[in-house]
């Protein structure tokens, strides 16, 4: 019998607690059911396995992540909306390291297809129509952004910056101001 107040719920977000305290690599059920002093058995009817327990801290934070890009991004256009929309993704990988790197985790295409990944794809689209871009450029620009967006954080969060100046956010501050100024002026395809 499941011990009482344990849900799958419950579990899913104290293991995205233990991903932001000690890494998604170490989040399992063995560790999840040492946090709540229980044997790992009784944790089962809540959970299939570490990889299922993975996979939905990875769904929980693509939805918060999802959730807090449409709060910034209601309203906004343009400049507006691409700054407020990297600053996202940076602002919870700072706050959610653990999540940040869940929301990453390679999902099956039919839970990717359910997932809040969905409303990210959208969201992003949407930041682009600022800068009436069409189909493939669109696909390169949303390329772009989350390989610009993922690459800086994932390079500043393991302190690839921390040695020298000027300032990250003053980068960061560039770095939108560059990505903007490309949108703006998309480059025509190269002849093959």
């Amino acid at each position: 019998m499941a011990r009482v107040g344990l849900s799958t719920e419950r579990l899913v977000r104290a293991g995205a607690e233990l991903a932001d305290e000690v890494g998604f690599d170490q989040v399992t059920v063995s560790a999840l059911a040492r946090r709540f002093d229980v044997k790992v058995a009784s944790l089962y009817s809540h959970v299939r396995s570490s990889q299922d327990l993975k996979t939905r801290i990875a769904l929980l934070a693509l939805e918060e992540l999802a959730d807090r890009a449409a709060t910034a991004l209601a309203g906004r256009a343009g400049k507006d909306a691409l700054a407020a929309f990297a600053d996202v993704y940076r602002d919870y990988a700072r706050e959610h390291p653990g999540r940040y790197a869940a929301a990453q985790l390679r999902l099956d295409p039919e839970t990717a297809a359910a997932s809040a990944g969905v409303r990210h794809a959208r969201m992003t689209r949407a930041v682009l129509r600022g800068y009436d871009l069409t189909e493939p450029d669109q696909t390169h620009a949303v390329r772009l952004l989350g390989s610009v967006f993922h690459g800086y954080v994932s390079l500043e969060m393991g302190g690839g910056f921390s040695h020298s100046a000027p300032d990250t956010q003053q980068t960061w501050t560039r770095i939108v101001d560059a990505l903007d100024a490309l949108l703006r002026n998309w480059p025509a395809p190269s002849a093959p």
